[in-house]
This record gives C-alpha cells, structure tokens and sequence, in this order.
C-alpha cells in the first residue's frame, strides 16, 4: 500500500536512492546534492512530501520557499505511471501556494516525460535557463484555474 506524508530526516537515504535511478535528469555527479542538501531543502528552504511503499520511498518532492521554486520531484522508474508524481505535485502545490507565494518556477531537461509532464499539470513554459533547460511558470491563479479545470 501506497501513502503520501511530509517527508522526514530519516527519508533522506530513501530520497537519494529515488534521485539517484531516475532515467532522466541524471545528475552528472551525484555528490552534487548531498544528503546535508536535502535536509537544509526540507527543513529550512520549504518542505518535502514522500510516497511510501511499506517503508521503500518511491517518489519525492520539495517545494523552496526561499528561491520561489520546485528543487525537486521525482519518482523511482520502477513506480512510474501509477499517478505518483502528480500526486506528489499537487500536494506542494496546494502547500506552496498557501504560504502566500504568488509565483513558482522550475526547470527540467528539454524533450523529457518531465517537460511533458509539466505541460500537462498546466505549467507555462517560459524559455531556456542559461544552462539549457526548459523554465516553467506557475502561478497561484494559474494554479487555481488548472484545479478547476481538473474538476470538471
């Protein structure tokens, strides 16, 4: 069975593992976020959610709340297309967006099932990072417009 919570500090080691076999937006050197990282992202920056699996992570996301972006979100391969990641991502949403920010933005490597995925859960592409990655946009209205499209 399948639950979605607020991630903790002992999710840590569980969320480097997911980060770490994703086929896409493969961290070149994965020393580059290191676990002390993801503890500053959720416990000072923003916060992170969590799917478990009977105690495997099999996704993850963390909302910034400093820099006003998505540092991340991502699900194991081996979990894909069962609705993690939107689930996950409407949850930081709803998060995000209640703590009276009124603007998120995110980037992700261009022709992915990331960038699709994006497109799809009603993100606004807004160009190319200096790094080559496509940005998205959202914000708070355009948030409350995707839910209420989703609901009819």
């Amino acid at each position: 069975m399948m639950y979605f919570r607020e991630a903790e500090l002992a999710d840590i080691p569980g969320i480097q593992l997911v980060r770490n076999a994703v086929k896409e937006n493969v961290l070149s050197d994965p020393s580059r976020v290191t676990d002390s990282d993801c503890e500053e992202f959720i416990c000072q920056r923003g916060k992170g959610w969590v799917c478990d699996a009977g105690g495997t992570i099999t996704g993850f996301a963390i909302a910034d709340l400093r820099d006003n972006n998505i540092w991340a979100l991502f699900v194991h391969p081996d979990f894909e297309g069962m609705g993690i990641g939107k689930h996950l991502h409407d949850m930081m949403l709803d998060w995000y967006f209640s703590r009276g920010k009124e603007h998120v933005w995110l980037s992700t490597s261009p022709g992915t099932r990331a960038e699709r995925f994006y497109h799809l859960a009603g993100w606004r592409e807004t160009g190319l990072t200096s790094g080559g990655e496509t940005r998205f946009e959202m914000s708070l209205e355009e948030w409350n417009e995707e839910k209420l499209r989703r609901a009819k």
